[in-house]
């Protein structure tokens, strides 16, 4: 990989480590209409000094079409990947699947830029969030990463400028971050996202892998003096916990458990993830979203973690309000089709005629 150039932004380093491929349709560089990748390398100064001891130095795989010439002001959609998704696998050593939906976007609904968030963390993600348990993880991605790209990919000034979209966890962020950050996108796009926890989170909490494991075990792996668990839902849990239930500075990196000593569910903690459920936010704050933004939920029909219930309950919520808002309920399971889904989502966005996804296959 041959770094090409590197500036200072801002308080950041990026490191603009250029066009790693051309391939879409023909294969062949320098061919018409071909998307193209770069990577951008940021040194963040909000996950400096971060309590997990996560990586600072992050990549930022950015997908262009082949209408980004220079000059070219396109609209730029930030995508939030679902929890655990490793940036560099799913997206820089396999992005052929990227680069050609960028370009088919751009072809038949409108051309923009697509910008890969990493919210990794040593748990599996970060929902997203600012947590004295992870790191700032929202001003990471709303004051870093949006300025290092449009640094180098001006976005327009006008019209659709800036897109949030996520799935799963992805679009769980897509939400809280949309919420918060009103001005500065234009549109979110959620896909099957973490919502409405006592239906999607609270089956995955009470189940005996999580329940009957000891709180002195539990406080150890947290600190680092036991190995990671090897129970994906108890590590799931474990990034939950610190995204939702941050015990205050100084005892940086520690959370809140769901139970006590004893095993007794604890209330009081659950309030803490209730009150940072989307829906929660959309049932109490009339003012969860601009109506100048556009907002749209999804969530497949055979979802197993029925994030399809929570997105339709927010789109009952947000259709009452003024603002533009819809709900599509796909064929398939919560992580099929998800580029296809994601495609669906901008042509409802600009506009564009909709289609159906098409028979559910997996697509991560």
């Amino acid at each position: 990989m041959k770094r090409l150039k590197s500036t200072a932004h801002r308080g950041f380093k990026i490191v603009y480590l250029g066009c790693l491929l051309f391939v879409v349709a023909s294969g062949v560089c320098g061919a018409a209409a071909e998307a193209r990748l770069e990577v951008l390398s940021i040194e963040s100064r909000f996950l400096k000094n971060n309590p997990l001891h996560d990586p600072t130095l992050r990549k930022i795989p950015v997908f262009l079409p082949a209408q980004a010439t220079p000059g070219a002001r396109l609209p730029v959609v930030y995508y939030l990947p679902g929890y655990g998704n490793n940036i560099q696998k799913s997206f820089i050593q396999n992005s052929n699947a990227w680069l050609k939906l960028t370009q088919k976007i751009a072809d038949e609904i409108e051309p923009v830029i697509i910008a890969m968030v990493d919210g990794g963390t040593r748990w599996g993600g970060s929902q997203y969030l600012n947590s004295a348990a992870q790191g700032n993880y929202e001003d990471y991605v709303c004051n870093e990463i949006v300025s290092a790209v449009e640094a180098l990919h001006a976005a327009p000034t006008h019209g659709v400028r800036r897109i949030l979209a996520g799935h799963s966890s992805g679009g769980f962020g897509a939400l809280r971050l949309g919420s918060s950050h009103q001005t500065l996108f234009d549109a979110v796009i959620a896909l099957s996202p973490d919502s409405d926890f006592p239906v999607s989170h609270l089956p995955l909490v009470l189940v005996p892998a999580v329940t009957n494991v000891p709180l002195t075990e539990i406080l150890k792996i947290a600190a680092g003096q036991s190995p990671m668990p090897t129970n994906g839902s108890l590590k799931y849990l474990f990034g939950l916990s610190a995204a939702y239930a941050p015990r205050p500075l100084p005892q940086g990196g520690e959370f809140s458990w769901l139970f006590d000593s004893a095993g007794n569910f604890r209330p009081e903690i659950w309030q803490l993830w209730l009150d940072n459920d989307p829906l929660t936010i959309v049932q109490k704050n009339p003012e969860a979203f601009d109506a100048r933004q556009s907002i749209y939920l999804e969530g497949a029909s055979l979802d197993e973690f029925r994030a399809n219930v929570g997105a339709q309950k927010i789109y009952d919520v947000l259709r009452t309000r003024p603002g533009r808002c819809a709900f599509y309920e796909p064929p398939g399971r919560h992580s099929d089709n998800i580029r296809e889904r994601f495609m669906r989502g901008m042509q409802w966005v600009f506009r564009r005629p909709l289609v159906d996804v098409p028979v559910p296959t997996r697509s991560r």
